[in-house]
C-alpha cells in the first residue's frame, strides 16, 4: 500500500484508468485531500462504494505524530514522529507577506557542515514525499491557517533525496493539490553539482539557494566536506548555466562564522567571485549551540562584511533572525525533545 499524499495527480489519473475509470477522479480525490481536507475515503461522498473500496486496498492515510511545539516570537517549532518512530523538526515563521514553513527533507545529514547541528545525526534515511507534505498539512491543520510560502531548508540536503522532494513539488504545487506557487518555494543545497543541471531542466519556477558559506575551496573544504566532492569552480559553473537556461536568480546563503569567513579579504574576494552574476546574498548571522565550538561574528563586522558586499555591487541582505530562542533558526534544527543530547 502506498500514502494517498504520496501520489502526484498525473499518476492518480492513471491508476484510476488502470482500474477502468475516469481520470477526472483524480482531480476529485485531490479536492477532497486538499480542499475539503477530508481524513478518510469514506467522507469523500461523489466516489462510488467500489471506487471507494478499491483506493482502501491501495492506499492509506499517513499522518504525523505532534511531539512537541514550542513557542518564540512570530515562530512555532513543530517535533515530528514518524511512523517508524523517527523524529523531524519543521518550523513555521510569521511574515509581513503571510507564513512560511521550513521543512526536513531527511532524517539526519550526511553534509557534515562544521556550523551545523542537523549534521550531527547522520542520514538514517531519505523522507518520502508525504512526510515532507505532511508537515505542510499538519502545521495548517494546527495553527488554522494557510500556509503560503516554503523553503525546503530544514534537516537534510534536499538534492540527496531529489526523486521524493520532486514529487513533493509536484503535489505541493498542483493546481487541485495545495496550490503553493512555485515562486513561493524555496529549495536550499549544499551544492551536489549533478541535481543542480538536473534541477534546471525541471521546467517548474522554484527558487534555487546555493549554501556556499565561504569564498575559496581553502575555507569551504574546512566547513563543508560536501566541497571535497564539488568544488566552488564547479559549483560555479553549473549555477551560470542554471541562471542562463532557467532566467532565474540565485540565492548564495553565507553564514558567518567569527575569525573563520568573515574578513574584510573574504568579503572582496566573495565580491570578485559573484561578480556579474543573477544573484544575491543573504548573509546568516551564525546561531551558536553549545555543541559547537564555532563563534558568531560581532555585529559590527557583519556590517562592515556586507558594506563591502554593497560597494561592489553585490546585492546583499542580512537574514531576519526567528526562533533563537526555541533553537529553531537556521542550523539548530536537530528533532530531539528538551532534555536530550
Amino acid at each position: 500500500m502506498k500514502s494517498i499524499y504520496s501520489i502526484k495527480k498525473i499518476d492518480l489519473e492513471k491508476y484510476f484508468e488502470n482500474i477502468g475509470e475516469k481520470k477526472f477522479r483524480a482531480t476529485q480525490v485531490f479536492e477532497w485531500l486538499y480542499r475539503k481536507n477530508v481524513s478518510s475515503f469514506d467522507e469523500m461522498s461523489n466516489l462510488s462504494k467500489e471506487v471507494i473500496s478499491k483506493l482502501k486496498e491501495d492506499f492509506y492515510f499517513n499522518e504525523l505524530k505532534l511531539l512537541v511545539r514550542q513557542e518564540d516570537e512570530l515562530v512555532k517549532k513543530y517535533l515530528f514522529e514518524l511512523s517508524d518512530n523517527n523524529k523531524i523538526e519543521s518550523v513555521l515563521m510569521e511574515h509581513d507577506y503571510g507564513l512560511s514553513i521550513c521543512i526536513s527533507s531527511q532524517i539526519g545529514c550526511n553534509m557534515g557542515c562544521r556550523f551545523c547541528e542537523s549534521g550531527r545525526l547522520k542520514k538514517v534515511r531519505n523522507l518520502t514525499a508525504d512526510e515532507m507534505l505532511l508537515q505542510v498539512l499538519t502545521v495548517e491543520k494546527d495553527v488554522k491557517e494557510r500556509i503560503s510560502h516554503i523553503v525546503i531548508m530544514g534537516i537534510g540536503e534536499p538534492f540527496d533525496n531529489y526523486d521524493n522532494f520532486m514529487d513533493f513539488i509536484r503535489i505541493v504545487n498542483d493546481p487541485y493539490g495545495p496550490a503553493i506557487g512555485a515562486r513561493h518555494i524555496t529549495v536550499s543545497t549544499s551544492g551536489i553539482v549533478p541535481k543542480i543541471y538536473d534541477f534546471m531542466n525541471e521546467d517548474i519556477g522554484v527558487n534555487l539557494a546555493i549554501s556556499l558559506h565561504a569564498p575559496n575551496n581553502r575555507v569551504r573544504s574546512d566547513i563543508m566536506k560536501v566541497n571535497n566532492a564539488y568544488t566552488i569552480e564547479e559549483i560555479m559553473k553549473a549555477v551560470k548555466e542554471y541562471i542562463k537556461k532557467t532566467n532565474r536568480r540565485v540565492t548564495f546563503e553565507y553564514i558567518l562564522l567569527e575569525n573563520i569567513n568573515d574578513s574584510d579579504e573574504c568579503a572582496k574576494e566573495l565580491s570578485n567571485l559573484l561578480k556579474g552574476i543573477n544573484c544575491y546574498v543573504n548573509l546568516i548571522p551564525y546561531n551558536e549551540t553549545n555543541n559547537i565550538s564555532l563563534k558568531r561574528t560581532k555585529s559590527s563586522q557583519i556590517l562592515r562584511f556586507y558594506d563591502i558586499l554593497k560597494k561592489n555591487r553585490i546585492n546583499v541582505t542580512i537574514r531576519k533572525e526567528f526562533g533563537r530562542k526555541v533553537s529553531a533558526a537556521c542550523g539548530q534544527l536537530r528533532a530531539i525533545k528538551e532534555g536530550e543530547k
